[in-house]
């Protein structure tokens, strides 16, 4: 297969890209900053702003399918535009597609969410990515859409880093936001069952449980060996809110659609 991962500079997209070099498939990554070294990958810069070169690329890499992971958070263009832009060009090209959004066009509350529930944001990335997944749902309907929620790797990772800078004082995490958390490694491996696949519509792929970022915090330091008790918090009230506080998926279609086994922060952690 010919996979053309947009925005493979990421921490999901680049990990896509390893593990689909590793199934022996011809893998082009772009990326709009700088690229990461991953072998065998052939890097395009890439500004998915630009419909006109995301069309341009599409038509000269001619892939079989498409990863769309490519968002900056507080940005609208690239986060929603972009999304919209890939989705044409795939569709065009009648490329199979897979688009990854996040739990965050979710609004929030005490029940888990189920895969088809409508979008409901209450803060502006939430909003883009609502926006992302509507363009492609619209240009696209048997595209996968994966929702998917804090993403976790190494201590190089975004997540893990945010809870070790809390552990060291140079961050807070919120004491009652609740996500379920997912390894980037299973999360890709889900997302390349849905590339060989035939999935169409939302799905829910984040781990099997809910944990608040506190808690995220203290598995991070029960992992390395530091003391959770240095941990800084805060609620999202005092930073000033604005952000959903409780977002839990349901994984009862991802259990029944995928092989790969989503695992959830604590088990990722332990050892």
């Amino acid at each position: 297969m010919r996979l053309l991962v947009v925005g493979a500079s990421g921490h999901l997209g680049g990990e896509v890209c390893r593990r689909a070099r590793v199934a022996g498939h011809d893998v082009v990554g772009t990326y709009h900053r700088q690229s990461v070294p991953i072998d065998g990958v052939d890097w395009r810069r890439l500004d998915v702003r630009d419909g006109a070169a995301v069309r341009a690329l599409v038509t000269t890499v001619r892939p079989d399918a498409v990863v769309s992971s490519a968002y900056l958070y507080a940005d609208w263009a690239v986060t929603a535009d972009g999304a919209a832009h890939v989705a044409a060009a795939a569709a065009e090209r009648g490329a199979r597609l897979v688009h990854v959004s996040s739990d965050a066009v979710h609004g929030g509350r005490s029940q888990p969410y189920h895969d088809d529930e409508p979008p409901s944001p209450v803060f502006a990335y939430g909003a883009a990515k609502a926006a992302a997944e509507t363009a492609v749902r619209l240009v696209d309907p048997s595209a996968a859409l994966v929702r998917t929620s804090l993403i976790l790797g190494d201590e190089h990772s975004k997540q893990i880093r945010l809870c070790l800078d809390a552990l060291a004082g140079r961050a807070a995490l919120y004491s009652d936001e609740v996500r379920c958390p997912v390894g980037v490694a299973d999360l890709a491996d889900a997302v390349l069952e849905l590339v060989a696949g035939d999935y169409a519509g939302t799905l829910n792929a984040g781990g099997p449980d809910g944990v608040s970022r506190l808690d995220l915090g203290r598995l991070v330091a029960r992992r390395y060996g530091l003391d959770a008790r240095r941990l800084r918090t805060m609620t999202i009230a005092e930073s000033g809110g604005g952000r959903p506080a409780e977002i839990r998926l349901t994984g009862v279609r991802a259990a029944e659609v995928l092989r790969t086994r989503l695992r959830g922060a604590a088990e990722l952690l332990a050892g």
